[in-house]
């Protein structure tokens, strides 16, 4: 009685087999995306960080020179 609630009566759906194939593929591609996303936030983090650093460095500032 259970499995006929559930819908399992003669076997899986070949649809819902189809779907969750689909499904799960989407998943990995978007797990994919996500790693090459992070992956490129980070090198815009560290071209970021190092701007800020040269930005910080008070370039207007004459160094005196040593003789």
């Amino acid at each position: 009685m259970a499995k006929a609630l559930l819908g399992y009566v003669g076997g899986p759906d070949p649809r819902v087999l189809s779907e969750m194939r689909r499904l799960q593929q989407r998943v990995q591609d978007l797990e994919s995306e996500l790693v090459r996303m992070q992956a490129e936030n980070d090198a815009l983090s560290a071209v970021a960080d190092h701007e800020q650093l040269l930005r910080s460095i008070d370039a207007a500032q004459p160094v005196p020179a040593y003789s």
